[in-house]
């Protein structure tokens, strides 16, 4: 398979060598967490003034390595004296205490150490407790639009744009094809490995049957509004009784493995966030659209949804769902500089109903900061409506918020 620089993640994780920082990649099994570690890998073992131990924890050839005494001895061993040692450890959440292993050779000279892990609380928990602010994580997401296209030597027209909205960004499919039936079966493993590795065996569930359903019920409402109790009287009227704290554990669970991520309300005239009623999109559209069954009518809307909070979020947004009075702006969007967006998402913009739908949430709010609409209303690039421009969806993924 012809290898691919993701420049993104691969300029982050440079950025952050050699500066006493054990660098952490996160993210959901199977986007691309292992191929950056061995891109790295690959870069620094070409010069001789390096030492590169790797370790991944998904082979069998480093099973022997079940916990922090078992990592220590296995580095001392690969350790090179007088020379640049770079420590890789891919799925590093499978060793015991590892964090003990990392703190203590974060302090060596000319030391550089790369880890990855699929489980959110467990490596921010271990490692601020041990290290502190010593760490620096950087979130891997499957791949964008533009990668989708140079990973399945695509041209940048509409056609291409409904395989990424129907397939999504695992960098495997470059490997298995963009064919349905072989598609859903490759992204359905690994949705299994991810639950079952991710989810379930690390936080002892037995109701698996429920934990099934209840990501099922997320697919089919993506991106709507809802709350535990909400999950609990449907499931309900489905004959299952599940209290709302086992929910919001269940929910919790998901959002650390990385299948979906949680976005709270914030309310813009009263700028707090919310307590309740929040919105949850997947890490990956293609996996989102083999647990719903495919890509149905009526699902186009959640879908596109779905794509602009995942691109969003590449473009180093933090995004909330906002409120103000009784209308809802999709996405509230801040950077740590102060920038602020609003942006509506809609498929099409065919009349006038949704025309004043869509921009006159966006012309309620009374301050200054750019309002967009993305749709995929044919021939449209940019269009501007009494200062709120109307973006296609392609010009988002490929430019951003020009």
């Amino acid at each position: 398979m012809e290898s691919i620089e993701r420049a993104l993640y691969i300029n982050q994780i440079e950025k952050h060598l050699g500066k006493g920082l054990i660098i952490v990649l996160v993210g959901q099994r199977r986007v691309g967490k292992s191929y950056m570690l061995r891109m790295v890998r690959d870069a620094k073992i070409s010069n001789s003034s390096n030492n590169v131990i790797f370790i991944d924890k998904e082979k069998r050839a480093f099973d022997t390595i079940k916990n922090y005494q078992d990592l220590n001895q296995y580095i001392e061993a690969q350790w090179v004296e007088g020379k640049h040692n770079y420590i890789l450890i891919d799925e590093v959440q499978d060793i015991d205490e590892f964090e003990r292993t990392v703190r203590s050779y974060r302090t060596e000279p000319d030391t550089d150490i790369i880890i990855t892990g699929s489980n959110a609380r467990m490596l921010s928990n271990e490692l601020s407790t041990l290290i502190g602010g010593r760490y620096k994580e950087i979130y891997i997401q499957s791949l964008s639009y533009t990668e989708f296209l140079t990973f399945h030597k695509l041209a940048d027209n509409d056609e291409s744009l409904a395989l990424y909205i129907q397939y999504g960004g695992l960098p495997g499919l470059q490997r298995i094809g963009l064919n349905e039936n072989d598609a859903r079966e490759y992204q359905m493993d690994i949705y299994h490995t991810v639950l079952l590795k991710d989810v379930i065996m690390r936080n002892n569930i037995r109701n698996i049957p429920f934990l099934e359903n209840l990501v099922r019920f997320l697919a089919d409402n993506t991106g709507k509004l809802i709350s535990a109790n909400s999950i609990a009287k449907f499931m309900k009227s489905q004959g299952e009784s599940i209290t709302s704290s086992v929910i919001i554990n269940y929910l919790s669970y998901l959002c650390e493995a990385y299948i979906l991520h949680k976005v709270n309300r914030y309310d813009i005239h009263g700028k707090r966030l919310f307590e309740t009623n929040d919105k949850f999109y997947f890490e990956d559209n293609g996996i989102r659209n083999a647990i719903a069954g495919g890509t149905r009518e009526g699902d186009i809307e959640k879908v596109i949804e779905n794509v602009i909070y995942q691109h969003l979020v590449r473009l180093g947004y933090k995004v909330c769902v906002g409120q103000l009075q009784a209308a809802e702006i999709d996405f509230v969007c801040t950077k740590a500089d102060g920038q602020r967006a609003y942006i509506q998402a809609s498929y099409i913009i065919a009349d006038e109903a949704t025309r004043e739908r869509e921009f006159g949430n966006l012309r309620a709010i009374k301050d200054n900061y750019p309002k967009y609409v993305i749709s995929m209303t044919p021939l449209l690039t940019k269009n501007d409506y009494n200062g709120i421009t109307h973006l296609h969806l392609r010009h988002f993924l490929t430019k951003g918020l020009q």
